[in-house]
């Protein structure tokens, strides 16, 4: 191969390697943009609520054009999906599957509760919000089905080791899904003041009445 050949060659090389560069930063670039938008929609969500959040105050608060977000996010429902995964994976619900290794039913109730409720108060003022909003926002629904499956999980696993009368199921079912609900916990702990582990032994004397081992 001649001088120019190598020299063509280099070139092109050289080049394409610039191309490939740019294309990746860019990538970066788009990449950081998404997760910048992301971030607001999640601050914004936990501070006034999805119905109160305008792709106006998202593209302020990350810093682009509305039509960034547009870009990014075209519709309603991409954008909750996505500020739902990242909330999640910043605050992981419980994992319920040690509970199923407590043998006793309360004190296993008693763990389910206690994990949970550390949960809801992590969580309180988007959990609040999302809840709330929920009627409002039928986007929401898809977003929170991971949460929603998560509590039929838990139910599960804290109703598994215990029994009742055929004329009690329903009641027993419904004590216990009272038990690990949102509210639940807001109102004994927030609206009522009660020490979290007074509110989980409320729990478990509701569940207890509701049941026969």
């Amino acid at each position: 191969m001649s001088v120019r050949g190598y020299q063509y060659r280099f070139i092109s090389l050289k080049a394409a390697m610039a191309r490939r560069y740019e294309l990746k930063a860019r990538a970066r670039k788009q990449e950081e943009t998404r997760q910048r938008i992301v971030e607001a929609v999640a601050a914004l969500h936990e501070e006034v609520g999805p119905t109160n959040t305008s792709i106006k105050a998202i593209a302020e608060r990350a810093g682009v054009q509305r039509l960034t977000v547009y870009r990014h996010f075209p519709d309603e429902p991409a954008l909750i999906e996505a500020c739902g995964a990242h909330f999640l994976s910043q605050n992981p619900p419980p994992d319920a599957t040690p509970w199923g290794w407590i043998p006793d039913p309360e004190d296993r109730l008693r763990a389910g509760l206690a994990d949970i409720y550390d949960f809801y108060q992590r969580t309180e003022r988007m959990t609040s919000n999302i809840l709330r909003d929920l009627p409002e926002v039928p986007a929401l629904e898809a977003a929170t089905q991971p949460f929603m499956d998560a509590l039929r999980w838990y139910h599960a696993v804290l109703s598994e080791p215990w029994s009742a009368p055929e004329t009690q199921e329903d009641l027993l079912y419904a004590a216990i899904f009272h038990a690990i609900w949102f509210d639940t916990w807001r109102s004994l702990v927030r609206h009522q003041g009660l020490p979290v582990e007074t509110a989980i032994e409320l729990m478990v004397r509701l569940v207890r009445s509701s049941a026969t081992r």
